[in-house]
């Protein structure tokens, strides 16, 4: 497969994943591609930077913190975000769960297995990772993870 069916592949996963356009916005021109035994994509480098991985289970994109703020900063809340409470900010920043309920308001749209932006009240980025439950069971839940947490702000920092 040449690059740029890889980048055309990746790019409609983005797009089907977060919504039309993010395709683009994540992956440039220049994009490179990591390779399986198997020659399937698994990850998309850019500038020898980790921007995504492909999920073997299910064909669709883990974020990095870089491709999260420019997802963040590309779709208009509440689209892809869970909101958390400031009880909660300091302990997802470096990367803990955030919990069902410290959970203010997540978007309607969101899926157990989707992959996710946690933000603060102000809608600043916290962290990414993956919903461990639906928007309804987030809200209704007082107990549990809502979202296992990837990555995040300030562990990648450090």
């Amino acid at each position: 497969m040449s690059i740029s069916n890889q980048l055309k592949r990746v790019r409609i996963i983005a797009d089907f994943q977060f919504g039309r356009g993010t395709g683009e916005v994540l992956f440039p021109e220049g994009s490179e591609f990591m390779l399986s035994r198997t020659k399937r994509i698994r990850q998309i480098t850019f500038e020898r930077k980790r921007i995504a991985t492909v999920r073997a289970k299910d064909g669709l994109l883990t974020l990095s913190m870089e491709c999260a703020q420019s997802i963040h900063s590309y779709l208009k809340a509440p689209r892809s975000r869970v909101m958390v409470n400031s009880d909660a900010v300091p302990f997802v920043l470096q990367g803990k769960n955030a919990f069902a309920r410290h959970v203010i308001k997540a978007d309607p749209g969101i899926r157990a297995m989707d992959e996710v932006l946690v933000v603060d009240e102000a809608d600043n980025l916290l962290a990414t990772g993956q919903a461990v439950l639906c928007e309804a069971e987030m809200k209704d839940f007082s107990r549990g993870a809502a979202v296992e947490v990837r990555s995040g702000a300030k562990q990648d920092k450090a």
